[in-house]
């Protein structure tokens, strides 16, 4: 997984939050790049929030450049060996 200031990390918080923060990197900050990152349950919500920030508040401004997926391997706390998918979409500038 690439490392950059631009980007944002899908949790828990409100969904308008991470499309705002999205929109926000591409205007007040001027980002010629922003990455989306989930893990695991928040997948589809990385998802939708790119498909909300291109689609609805930034239309033919911004795509999505790239979609890294990937996998990491982990001992949970009960000891037994976990297998959690991430997902990277990059949006750039039309």
């Amino acid at each position: 997984m690439t490392g950059t200031d631009n980007s944002i990390f899908i949790g828990t918080k409100p969904f308008m939050n991470y499309v705002t923060s999205v929109v926000m990197q591409f205007t007040a900050k001027n980002a010629e790049e922003v990455v989306i990152k989930a893990r695991g349950k928040f997948i589809s919500t990385a998802v939708d929030i790119a498909e909300v920030s291109s689609k609805r508040f930034l239309e033919g401004k911004i795509r999505i450049k790239d979609i890294k997926v990937d996998s990491e391997q982990f001992q949970n706390k009960e000891g037994k060996d976990v297998r959690v998918s991430s997902i990277e979409i990059v949006m750039c500038k039309v």
